[in-house]
């Protein structure tokens, strides 16, 4: 088998190396959001380990934080995390079989699966796909425990910029395909939706309604 350098290449490896980065920076002040709200130092990390899945574990330390119940919390992230059900369709090729498929399904996330469906060729989807997995799955639970320890030291992680990095390297990774109208337009609808349900739905569902971009997709190819 190749190496993960001569599979990918250095820009690939670069992109997701950014990525990783800036998923330990927001795990960072997951960990801080998370003492800082009173809960102990040992839940953001062992969520971070266990659940490998941000948004779902933002939601559920808001939640019990709030005095909610872990059960409803539990439940919430779940919903939250319906999206890897599509996800493990999409990306069920590059998982393997046996253990390696039950580990390759705990590294799935967002953006795994976004290096994943960028490629091709099936040795590259699968070599961007570990890459990234592995990366997150390293970076994430280490910026937890960092924000953890520091806790209130940190003091306002929005303040720091910390939770608006994220989303600017996945934005300036997406705006390449943009340019592609096939993709423009699905894309566009989908935020819109996504935008309007913000207000109105718990954090990380508006994500679950953009879904909605897709059938404008679909609706273009049957036309055709």
């Amino acid at each position: 088998m190749r190496s993960m350098k001569r599979t990918l290449g250095s820009r690939d490896l670069r992109n997701i190396a950014l990525v990783c980065l800036a998923d330990g920076l927001v795990g960072i002040s997951y960990g801080a959001i998370a003492v800082g709200s009173g809960l102990g130092a040992w839940l953001p990390v062992a969520l971070s380990v266990l659940v490998l899945a941000g948004s779902a574990e933002f939601l559920f330390v808001g939640i019990v934080a709030a005095g909610g119940s872990p059960i409803a919390a539990t439940i919430a992230g779940l919903l939250v995390n319906a999206r890897h059900l599509p996800f493990g369709l999409a990306v069920g090729d590059v998982l393997g079989r046996g253990l390696r498929r039950v580990a390759g399904s705990h590294l799935m996330n967002d953006e795994s699966v976004v290096f994943a469906l960028g490629e091709t060729d099936p040795d590259r989807r699968r070599a961007a796909y570990w890459a990234c997995g592995v990366g997150i799955a390293v970076c994430w639970p280490l910026g937890a425990l960092l924000g953890a320890l520091a806790g209130n030291a940190i003091g306002d992680p929005a303040a720091l910029g910390l939770d608006a990095m994220f989303p600017a390297v996945l934005l300036a990774l997406v705006l390449p395909a943009l340019r592609d109208r096939d993709v423009r337009v699905p894309a566009l609808i989908g935020s819109v939706v996504a935008l309007a349900a913000t207000p109105v739905l718990p954090a990380g569902l508006p994500v679950l309604a953009a879904l909605v971009g897709l059938l404008a997709g679909v609706r273009r190819t049957v036309l055709r």
